[in-house]
């Protein structure tokens, strides 16, 4: 009797206190904090990290602006410190060796530069001051030299004598028509712009023009940015810089390593401080845009002689390099060139920066944040240990990011941590790890543990501890086979708050890619979702074919299949979401965003169940996409080029094809510098359904490019959510009132 009363008063003191607790808003996503960069010290005892929180923008109210500053933490709960302040970010710090200083890049003038800060005490020092910018600084292990890299646009790789000594001309053509040679860039200085004179005047006019920004004039392939046209091409430079203790060093004291008209980055140390290793284009005679191939390469650290090719072959690139700390092994990814995006593990030996075979490790996920750490392993019957060195890294995985352990001795790879969280950033020295994780509970914190207990971390932070006082929904994962036999993973998260006998509309919301993948362990649809489930929707979302996160064959069974095999995937999910007691099989609506914009229109393009569609910034006719989108590669990854035998292939799989079939209520939006699949792709869809009649409203959101749901303006962020909210209540509210038209 008296366990029936302590349990019947727990259960009335849980339902008191979710009562108390208030659901999730709109505004909220303001205040959301996303820790990442972790760092442990080179002795293990402290960790840095970063924070982004969104802030108001002073004097322009409803405005915000995103601020990263980086923090310390000798990982006892709440021992975290600010260690940078103000309105400029600070961010990608680094220790230095001896574990007294950290280098960290803070905007300046609107650049990145290097700043060092010793942590005994006093100011930090800007180390660089290059007009071009620098980022991703790596402290050699002598403790005396930073390298880092700038991004140089091509007027100044052409008149940079430090970048290009000589001043000479790209070694690739630039492709312009008429001409055999680059020496049109070079015009007689004598020669002055004249719209009526001689041929070689009026050439020197049409160049003022493009310097006056009258004109630009593109003869590259790649010419479209995220947010803007790029007629010439950029190229990242690795510098290196002497550092003293506690006071700046010059300008003229950071000297570029790297040289010419290709880009290198990615660089990693060698334990001798000799030099690094970095990533470069396999072959720099090639244009940058047709060269698709990337090499490892080593660079001596005093510029004395060219680079050595450490890892190159052709139809592959090798990438994201990382030496063992004896520097005897190196891990790095690898994959095709073209068709595949799918890294996988790589390991050599090294001799003298010659390579042994490569070695692929078999671990069909793609890999990456690769980590080396030096741990004690036990050897044989007498239990006695040395040191060895394991190679750590995450990798999405049905629906979350769990931390992996690599054993090169004997090639087996380990999981360490659940699918039902996700690992955003992780640093691991001896057996301390640090990492940031992302759960339904909590969108965003940093832990501790020991590698032999990973499993039962602390949390040592409460950056969004405003979470505990409210009510969430937390999705219940489902299954099925599929018509190829794969089995899809989905999750149904019920109405916030549901009550029993209600009734409620029902959310179909499809990820994009078409290689993402959602899950409990996914950060960015974290407030999406719990927004969408406090104002009384159910969600059901799935990981279709096509989808990363569950191996190779299953991310590649969507070739020349973008719409009929996904669509039955998600609206299998659907179909079995609608049978739950609270769904209203009658006020179901669907959206997407990217490929799932793609996938918004073409499944209202063949199927009539949903009230209402919201299609975001998606992908409607693959054709003129090739010509108009940054992303255009995957249509002959996927597909096949317009111009060839079986270019059918593109109108087969192209909801433009079925507009006319579309009578679902239909709201579409695009961001108006969203160059990654190009604006015109939602015009040409309104546009048709407006001929048609059929009720279609379109939203441009000035400035916005394709990332403005993740990192775009906070308040065209809140824009969107609100309306996706208010479009589908016009069709499944409780006051709706507006005829569909079926």
């Amino acid at each position: 009797m008296l366990t029936r009363i302590l349990f019947i008063v727990v259960l009335t003191a849980q339902i008191a206190l979710a009562q108390t607790k208030s659901k999730i808003t709109v505004t909220d996503l303001t205040r959301i904090n996303q820790v990442g960069g972790v760092e442990l010290s080179p002795d293990g005892s402290r960790a840095l990290y970063t924070l982004t929180t969104t802030e108001p923008t002073p004097d322009q109210p409803g405005e915000y602006e995103y601020r990263t500053h980086i923090y310390l933490t000798d990982f006892k709960a709440g021992s975290s410190r600010a260690l940078t302040y103000g309105s400029e970010s600070a961010k990608q710090a680094v220790w230095s060796p001896d574990s007294r200083q950290i280098a960290f890049v803070r905007t300046v003038k609107g650049k990145g530069q290097v700043f060092v800060l010793p942590l005994s005490g006093g100011e930090a020092y800007q180390l660089t001051t290059l007009s071009y910018g620098a980022s991703d600084p790596k402290w050699s292990p002598d403790g005396k030299r930073i390298a880092f890299s700038a991004t140089v646009p091509m007027a100044d790789m052409l008149t940079d004598s430090l970048l290009n000594p000589g001043k000479r001309l790209p070694s690739w053509s630039l492709e312009k028509p008429g001409f055999s040679s680059n020496n049109f860039i070079k015009p007689d200085p004598k020669t002055k712009p004249n719209p009526d004179g001689s041929l070689a005047e009026i050439r020197a006019y049409l160049a003022k023009d493009v310097v006056d920004k009258k004109a630009k004039v593109i003869n590259r392939l790649n010419f479209l940015g995220e947010s803007t046209t790029e007629p010439d091409p950029s190229f990242t430079q690795l510098y290196v810089s002497d550092v003293r203790d506690g006071a700046a060093v010059s300008t003229d004291r950071a000297k570029p390593l790297t040289h010419g008209f290709t880009s290198t980055q990615g660089g990693e140390w060698l334990p001798g401080s000799q030099g690094l290793l970095a990533v470069t284009d396999r072959d720099s005679t090639r244009h940058p845009d047709r060269e698709l191939d990337n090499a490892i390469v080593f660079i001596p650290a005093d510029g004395s002689s060219p680079r050595i090719t450490v890892l190159a072959e052709a139809g592959k690139t090798f990438m994201a390099p990382h030496l063992s700390p004896d520097g005897r092994m190196l891990a790095f990814l690898t994959s095709p060139s073209a068709g595949v995006n799918f890294p996988q593990i790589g390991l050599v030996t090294l001799s003298d920066t010659k390579a042994s075979a490569v070695q692929l490790i078999d671990f069909d996920r793609s890999a990456g944040g690769l980590r080396w750490v030096t741990e004690p392993v036990t050897l044989g019957k007498g239990r006695k240990t040395a040191p060895a060195a394991m190679l750590y890294f995450t990798a999405p995985t049905n629906g979350g990011v769990p931390l992996y352990r690599l054993d090169p001795a004997t090639r087996q790879v380990m999981q360490l941590t659940g699918i039902e969280q996700g690992i955003t950033s992780f640093d691991v020295v001896g057996n301390r790890a640090v990492f940031a994780k992302t759960e339904v509970a909590n969108p965003s914190e940093l832990y501790t543990t020991t590698i032999s207990d990973i499993k039962n971390a602390d949390k040592i932070t409460e950056h969004n501890n405003w979470v505990a006082q409210k009510q969430l929904s937390y999705p219940e994962k489902r299954s099925f086979t599929n018509s190829l036999g794969q089995t899809i993973d989905y999750w149904i998260m019920k109405p916030t708050g549901l009550k029993a006998g209600e009734k409620h509309p029902l959310l179909l919301n499809m990820h994009g890619g078409p290689t993402a993948m959602w899950g409990p362990g996914e950060a960015s649809m974290w407030h999406e979702f719990q927004y969408m489930t406090a104002q009384g929707y159910g969600i059901v979302y799935a990981n279709p074919r096509g989808s990363g996160g569950y191996g190779l064959a299953f991310q590649r069974a969507n070739i020349n299949d973008w719409g009929t095999g996904p669509t039955e995937d998600v609206l299998t999910a659907a179909t079995s979401a609608a049978k739950e007691s609270w769904a209203d099989t009658s006020r179901q609506v669907i959206t997407g965003g990217s490929y799932a914009g793609y996938l918004t229109a073409w499944i209202v393009g063949h199927d009539n169940r949903f009230k209402a569609a919201f299609a975001q910034r998606g992908v409607y006719d693959l054709t003129t996409f090739m010509g108009e989108a940054n992303a255009w590669r995957l249509v002959p990854n996927y597909f096949a080029y317009p111009w060839e035998t079986n270019a059918k292939v593109l109108d087969a799989n192209s909801p433009y094809t079925f507009v006319q079939n579309i009578k679902t209520p239909l709201l579409i939006k695009h961001g108006e510098n969203d160059l990654r699949t190009g604006v015109s792709q939602s015009e040409m869809l309104y546009k048709s359904l407006k001929i048609l009649g059929r009720p279609v409203e379109y939203v441009r959101m000035p400035g916005a490019t394709h990332e403005l749901s993740r990192s775009g303006n906070v308040r065209q962020r809140i824009d969107r959510m609100l309306r996706i909210y208010e479009f589908f209540e016009r069709y499944v509210g409780d006051d709706a009132s507006v005829s569909t038209g079926k």
